[in-house]
Parts: C-alpha cells; structure tokens; sequence
C-alpha cells in the first residue's frame, strides 16, 4: 500500500515533463506532417533532395563524432588517472576537470577565436618556428568547431567514466595479472567491460550535445553551418518555421537512434551489465 502512494510522487515531475516536454516535441512533429490542411512529407522530401541541406546534416554527424572520439580517446585515460587517486587528490583534480564548465561557452568560444584566429597564438607560433609561410584557416571551419566543442564536452565524459572507474576493485587486475595476463590484456578483459556503462553514458551525452550545441558553433563556424545553426536561420531570420520543424525533428530521430544503438553497443560488450 505504501508503494502504490509512492507512485503519488513522481506526478508533479511526470506532468512537469509531459507538458513542456512531451507535448510540445509530439506539436512539432505533428506539424511536419500537415501543411495547408493536408497529410505531406514534402518538407522531408525537399529536406533529404537538397544537397546543400545534405551538407550541413554531413558536417554535423562528421563534427560529432569526431568530437565523441576524442573525448573517449582524451578522458578515458584522464579518468582513469583521476580513479585510482586518493580521495584528497581526486576531490582536487575533479574540480580541475570540472573548472572549464564554469565558464560561459560565449567566453570560451572567443578564447578559441584569439587562439585559432589568422593572427592568433597558433599561426603565430607556427610562423615563428618557419613552419608555415602564410596563416593557416583553422577558424571558421568544422576543425575550430570540433576544438570548441572537445573543450565543452570533454568534462563530461571525464565525470562519466570516472563514477565507473572508481568502482572497479583493483584486486580483480592484480589477480588477473598474477595468472600471467599482461596489462593491455587485463584492461580489455577487466576494465574496458566494467567501465562500458560510463563510456555509453558519456558518449551519448556527448554526441548529443555536440549535435545540438549552437553557440559555440555559430561563434566558432561562423559561414559554416551545422544542423542547429541551420534550425535557427530558418526559423528566426527566415521566419520558415515549417522547415525548421523539419529540422528538429530529423534531429529528434538521429537522437533516438544514437541511443538505441549506444544501447545495443554497451549490451554487446558488456552482456552482464
């Protein structure tokens, strides 16, 4: 009986959800759907014909998953280090790892547009040394978005792996390591498995956020569109909210999909859970 009245508390965040969350991602779908009073998917057909719209979804993708990668390749290690600390230190370097989200992605963007900018820190240096001749395009372009979006980011999937790392008995590698497994062995057949949950949940949080991110794309892309930039041309500048309901909504299903094949990816390589 107490549990069925336990169930009671969970109704203000349920209705919270499914009002400004439920209801209006299910009107934004429904309206690509019906234009001038009839069924259509001509706003998809015109959608996925369009190369300059194929273009901008490619780069997206492309920006995201590179992004994703790197924050495996950079935190997974990272937060491994961070793990098998002390408490005191672990306390230390988290805060260190978490520091960069204090700070406003508008602030960090322009950081980023100081450092890769024509005459910035980075062409300087590379000129300086008589590696290059002529600055290089690193701003405006998918790279300088990417580097944005790594310095976002990155902290997550650092927090995500190591809530998993921590938990890991070190016992369960040193017994491997004692029955003659070497360490690369012992952290593909012990570590990697375990650590399969954080490394889902980061990823995703990750390629999602990279996905939908605007800021730090519309000040680091500039000319360069990605699918969130794209969404909001057309529906604040160019008033077209039917494509941009579209947009949204093509965002809304690679989202799912991401998640299910995360999913199905962290039921592979760890069955057990």
């Amino acid at each position: 009986m107490k549990n069925k009245y336990a169930y009671y508390l969970l109704l203000p965040g349920f209705l919270f959800l499914t009002l400004f969350m439920v209801v209006p991602i299910v009107l934004t779908i429904g309206s690509t759907f019906v234009q001038d009073g009839s069924l259509t998917l001509v706003g998809y057909q015109h959608f996925l014909q369009d190369t300059y719209f194929l273009k901008i979804l490619w780069t997206t993708l492309q920006v995201s998953v590179l992004t994703t990668v790197l924050c495996i390749l950079l935190g997974f290690p990272t937060a491994y280090y961070i793990a098998k600390r002390s408490a005191r230190k672990k306390a230390i370097l988290i805060a260190l790892a978490i520091f960069p989200m204090l700070t406003s992605p508008v602030v960090r963007s322009f950081s980023w547009m100081i450092i890769l900018g024509r005459k910035g820190l980075v062409n300087n240096a590379l000129m300086g040394m008589g590696l290059i001749n002529e600055p290089l395009d690193l701003l405006y372009t998918p790279i300088s978005i990417t580097i944005g979006l790594l310095h976002l980011f990155l902290p997550i999937m650092i927090i995500s792996l190591v809530g998993v790392l921590e938990n890991i008995d070190t016992d369960l590698i040193k017994a491997a390591e004692s029955l003659g497994a070497s360490r690369f062995t012992a952290f593909r057949r012990i570590v990697f498995p375990l650590a399969v949950p954080g490394l889902v949940l980061g990823s995703t949080l990750v390629f999602v956020g990279s996905l939908t991110a605007y800021t730090t794309p519309a000040l680091l892309g500039g000319k360069e569109r990605v699918i969130s930039t794209f969404l909001y041309q057309n529906a604040m500048t160019l008033n077209d909210w039917f494509l941009a309901s579209v947009i949204a909504t093509i965002m809304i299903v690679i989202t799912f999909i991401v998640v299910g094949l995360m999913n199905k990816a962290a039921n592979k390589l760890n069955p057990k859970g």
